[in-house]
């Protein structure tokens, strides 16, 4: 389900399987809807409008590519079908923030002190008990939409109305800021046994946009003791928020103290290309495993496993901390020169004269990407930024 500019590769390599693929999304102008055999639009995050052009087409499996929110709705899709399905409520606890705080809580899991808010008055009491510097977040909404630092109370006075805004269900989270390593962990259960696949270090501004990565790398740089932790953090994640047969993003923090943090998760193959990176970083073809359990077929167990190790790094063409200047668009240079520069694998530019680039802020503020490896993830990093700034980007 979805059909944007990340889910078009998922939905061409389907139709390359020998897959008919049903697309949908709300925009009827949404990139993927051209690649796919059928095209509906329809509100991906209603459960019961996914079943019925589910039911009309007789598909045998409904899956979502990167897009975090339209887990539970997708689940609860499948569900009415007697498809094969994670469950509505395991996909919640791992979309709505309230409900994954409060299932890692029960559990003991380490993560950021929390308090859930409605109002301005339980703002404040909540800054009470979380202290500053706080992040402010939309119980149930991705791609950093409505995501504040609070840093003194008028920020959250200032922000408390557009993070409220972003949430369905007028929820919104105040959590305590973890400064330390954000981490990617990539996890696939399958017969309630998870296994961590990669984890990678996830970069982001220090300050404006800090919840937006501007890079990830694969390994992540974090020392061997800690390392094992982390993985087993991921794996312990996904097993109490009760992932049977499915994929997962856990995202961590290591702390400068070597104390390790949960600070979101998510259900399906992630956004981000992390697909990608995976597949080029050990060997592990996200899509095909979300397509064979999405139909409910044997996973061969050499499948999960990664095959390899090699250092990749993809570098998301934005404003700073990027290259791109911004403004209007007037001209976007030729994609060659980046493709062919040193250690790239791939690369995508999403600009087009008249469009705009901002200041980086949130996933949407992204405009392509350049995925590249190295003998080591410096390496990887830097010939993705050295491949990226060959782009020729003009504005007015």
């Amino acid at each position: 389900m979805g059909a944007g500019r990340e889910q078009r590769p998922a939905i061409v390599r389907a139709r390359e399987r020998g897959y008919r693929v049903v697309a949908v999304d709300a925009d009827p102008h949404a990139e993927g809807l051209g690649h796919a055999d059928a095209a509906e639009v329809a509100d991906v995050d209603n459960p019961l409008a996914l079943a019925e052009v589910a039911r009309r087409h007789g598909v045998d499996g409904v899956l979502s590519v990167a897009l975090d929110q339209s887990a539970s709705a997708v689940a609860g899709a499948a569900e009415r079908l007697g498809l094969p399905s994670i469950g509505q409520a395991t996909a919640h606890r791992f979309s709505h923030v309230l409900a994954l705080r409060r299932t890692l809580a029960e559990e003991g899991v380490p993560q950021p002190v929390y308090a859930a808010v409605r109002t301005l008055g339980e703002g404040r009491a909540a800054l009470e008990l979380v202290g500053l510097p706080a992040v402010l977040k939309p119980a149930d909404a991705g791609g950093q939409r409505g995501l504040f630092r609070i840093d003194d109370p008028g920020d959250l006075e200032s922000h408390l109305h557009a993070a409220l805004a972003e949430s369905r269900t007028h929820e919104a989270v105040l959590e305590a800021y973890v400064a330390g390593a954000e981490m990617n962990a990539v996890v696939v259960a399958c017969g309630d046994t998870p296994r961590l696949v990669s984890l990678s270090d996830r970069l982001t501004p220090p300050r404006d946009g800090f919840g937006a990565a501007w890079a990830h790398v694969h390994p992540a740089g974090i020392h061997s003791d800690q390392l094992a932790a982390a993985e087993h953090l991921a794996e312990r994640t996904v097993s109490v928020l009760g992932l049977g047969d499915g994929i997962a993003l856990v995202q961590l923090v290591a702390t400068p103290d070597r104390e390790l943090s949960v600070i979101g998760t998510s259900a399906g193959i992630p956004g981000g290309r992390l697909a990608e990176l995976v597949q080029h970083a050990v060997g592990v073809d996200l899509l095909d495993l979300a397509l064979r359990l999405a139909l409910g077929e044997v996973v061969p167990e050499d499948t999960l496993l990664p095959k390899s190790s090699q250092p990749v790094a993809i570098r998301f063409l934005t404003a700073a901390p990027g290259l791109l200047p911004t403004g209007r668009v007037r001209r976007v240079g030729a994609l060659g020169p980046v493709l062919s520069a040193e250690g790239v694998l791939d690369a995508e530019v999403f600009l087009a004269a008249g469009d705009v680039v901002g200041p980086l802020r949130r996933a949407a503020d992204r405009h392509g990407y350049v995925l590249a490896t190295g003998p080591t993830t410096v390496d990887a990093l830097a010939n993705a930024d050295d491949a990226a700034s060959l782009l020729v980007v003009e504005v007015e």
